[in-house]
């Protein structure tokens, strides 16, 4: 293959990187960032061979170039030939997991994507590719399904004239001419085409290649054509969402979303997707619940995408000093976050402020959830920014990227949000904080134990050192923060539901959630209060109702002191209820307690 000797300096003009800088980003600043990945790409395709001797896939490749470059760029530009390309790398230099397919199968990948190109260029030829569990993948068409039992084999494919086959343990599966269409033993990457000619979104429903799910490669797990056609369905209206409400983002994604990969439905209201920065085009996405669940999704993975190629060719960040990371709360994670992961979610939360901001305005949206969901989104967006927005580590280009979406969000911030919505969403902000602070912020072993001391000596507060800052230490057992955010969003589905099925029930059915959380999402607070308080009769009651019980509390009006101190510290409460448990064996009154850790130092 050819690799272009002196490769062309890429530059973003100024009006191009304004737009990005924004969170923005149109057609002509996403074939910028697209020139940009393809030379990445071809100095990883050259260091791989520098590497390790990639034989007869090299030369088959290069003369699928030499006939068809336009094939050889669209095989190389798929986004999991990038994910294979750094992983492959990782491999080889001894810095990805031990665990996956042996090395050879790994790098034979390379004759996969050879023979994907050759077969598309439409040259004769025979090379061998690695089969995985019986199924061997061509990328960007499809895999052939053979009869072998071994875990990891090699099959070899075979094309002549008009005729392709993949042959392997006795077996042999015909390529069809039209190799996107099924037949025996033949599974195709579909592609998907919705959408108004002028307006079409053409990318591949990939169920198939290993590359296809970030960040480590999975098996091929083919779709049954029920399925596929529900997700086309549901890409359509998907599609005619952003259309009509984010117009300039769908004119973008024409050019920069390529892939999907779909994976089963999870729990209402929690939908999981990836997308990797090697992998430029690519969103894995799990079943949606609806439409509009599906375009915030795109919306919020093509953020990705974009600061992605962004950060290959301009860096927002200086290098890390020697040491621990920095551990930052990223209000839409379960655990503390470095700067950089921080960075990649303030970017891409801040394409879900903006696609609420419109929809609410519809008349198909339902009014008081797109209300939510816009003051909750930016209220978390403000949030993260506060925290670092003149990190010491931020390059020009970084601070003027942060300061440029800071004043975006506080523009947002003043725009207008009917009472009930505002009120549920900073109801839910401030939760999923003290949830978070609950399990990762941790006070100093040595002012716990002195006001263990001070509280068994019946002082009459606790000691200053328990207002130190405490230290963020990530807590493994740090799950579902948001469990009572999905509550609220199944009420708002569902006002009626608490009386028909009861808080155990609806708490029951989203992971994580507390009964109390169910009761606190309904407004029922004096019960909700009851039931937190049942949770911290042990010394090792649940994190979250720490939390629960402080927002409990500030609904009731009562304990003031009490709430207060749980809603913003309620780590303090944590820390010393558990270690008093352990001193004595008993634990104490949890409000008594947060009242006692809420008066002013003695």
């Amino acid at each position: 293959m050819c690799v272009e000797p002196s490769l062309p300096r890429h530059h973003l003009p100024p009006e191009r990187l304004a737009e990005l800088v924004r969170g923005e980003g149109g057609p002509a600043a996403l074939d910028l960032l697209l020139g940009g990945e393809r030379s990445r790409r071809l100095l990883l395709l050259r260091l791989l061979d520098d590497s390790t001797d990639l034989g007869p896939a090299w030369d088959l490749i290069s003369a699928a170039q030499r006939l068809a470059p336009q094939v050889v760029d669209e095989v190389l530009m798929y986004p999991q030939t990038g994910m294979w390309l750094t992983t492959a790398l990782r491999r080889l230099r001894g810095r990805a997991p031990v665990e996956g397919p042996p090395p050879w199968v790994e790098l034979g990948h390379m004759a996969a994507l050879a023979a994907a190109a050759a077969l598309r260029a439409g040259l004769d030829f025979t090379i061998q590719v690695p089969v995985r569990h019986g199924r061997a993948p061509l990328p960007t068409l499809g895999c052939a399904v053979l009869p072998t039992t071994e875990p990891w084999t090699r099959a070899t494919v075979r094309a002549e004239g008009d005729q392709a086959v993949v042959e392997a343990a006795g077996a042999e599966v015909a390529i069809p001419r039209q190799a996107a269409s099924a037949a025996p033993g033949w599974h195709p990457v579909r592609r998907l085409g919705v959408g108004p000619r002028e307006r079409r979104l053409e990318l591949a429903l990939d169920d198939v290649d290993p590359y296809r799910t970030y960040p480590r490669p999975t098996e091929p797990r083919p779709l049954s054509g029920e399925a596929a056609a529900q997700w086309r369905q549901m890409l359509e209206q998907a599609w005619d969402v952003l259309l009509r409400e984010q117009p300039e983002t769908a004119r973008a994604m024409q050019r920069g979303l390529l892939s999907l990969t779909p994976t089963p439905a999870g729990e209402r209201f929690r939908p999981r997707s990836v997308s990797a920065g090697d992998a430029f085009g690519g969103v894995e996405a799990s079943e949606p619940d609806d439409a509009v669940q599906l375009a915030v999704t795109l919306v919020h993975e093509f953020q990705h995408t974009k600061l992605g190629g962004l950060l290959h060719l301009a860096p927002l960040l200086s290098h890390a000093p020697e040491g621990p990371a920095e551990l930052w709360y990223a209000p839409w994670r379960n655990d503390p976050r470095p700067i950089e992961g921080l960075l990649q979610g303030i970017y891409a939360f801040v394409g879900i402020v903006r696609f609420w901001r419109e929809h609410r305005k519809t008349e198909a949206a339902q009014p008081t959830m797109a209300h939510f969901e816009f003051a909750l989104w930016r209220a978390h967006v403000a949030r993260a920014m506060e925290q670092v927005r003149r990190h010491r580590r931020l390059t020009p280009l970084g601070t003027t990227l942060l300061e440029t979406l800071h004043d975006h969000c506080a523009e947002w911030l003043a725009e207008p949000v009917p009472e009930e919505s505002l009120a549920l969403a900073q109801f839910c902000a401030a939760d999923h904080d003290a949830r978070w602070r609950a399990h990762h912020a941790r006070p100093s072993d040595r002012a716990v134990d002195t006001a263990v001391r001070a509280w068994l000596d019946s002082a009459n507060g606790p000691p200053a050192a328990l207002e130190s800052a405490p230290e963020t230490v990530p807590d493994p057992a740090a799950r579902w923060l948001d469990s009572l955010t999905v509550l609220v969003r199944h009420r708002l589905g569902d006002d009626d539901r608490i009386s028909r099925d009861g808080p155990e029930k609806i708490a029951a059915g989203v992971t994580g959630a507390l009964t109390g959380d169910a009761l606190l999402a309904w407004g029922d607070a004096p019960a909700a209060q009851h039931a937190y308080l049942a949770d911290l009769t042990v010394g090792s009651g649940p994190a979250a109702a720490w939390a629960g019980l402080g927002r409990s509390l500030a609904m009731t009006g009562t304990d003031p002191e009490a709430a207060r101190l749980l809603c913003r510290h309620p780590e303090r409460a944590r820390a010393v209820h558990e270690a008093l448990f352990r001193a004595t064996g008993r634990a104490p009154d949890p409000v008594r307690l947060a009242d006692w850790l809420g008066s002013p130092p003695a």
